[in-house]
């Protein structure tokens, strides 16, 4: 564990001192931030597909009726699949 420790210092390091800025600046251009809105997308996603399972479950749970009469069942899992349709639409969007 240290070993990998110093290896990804001395790494940064040298990138950071060697690296010109335009370099850096080319790269971005080219490629983009995309590790990064990458992460971010699949980060988004697992908490909002989390967020969109407890809301569902909280809507068909039969000890909540009186907090959510007039929705039946069928229609919380209806709005469930339309949310996650339009979540993944995003986070595929996100990611380029």
């Amino acid at each position: 564990m240290a070993k990998t420790v110093g290896v990804l210092s001395k790494f940064y390091c040298e990138y950071s001192a060697k690296t010109s800025k335009k370099l850096k600046f080319v790269y971005c251009m080219l490629v983009g931030t995309f590790p990064f809105n990458s992460f971010l997308s699949g980060f988004i996603s697992t908490v909002s597909s989390f967020v969109l399972g407890v809301c569902l479950r909280l809507q068909v749970n039969p000890e909540n009726k009186n907090q959510f009469h007039g929705i039946s069942p069928e229609r919380g899992f209806a709005d469930f699949i339309f949310a996650h349709a339009i979540l993944h639409l995003v986070v595929m969007n996100f990611i380029g």
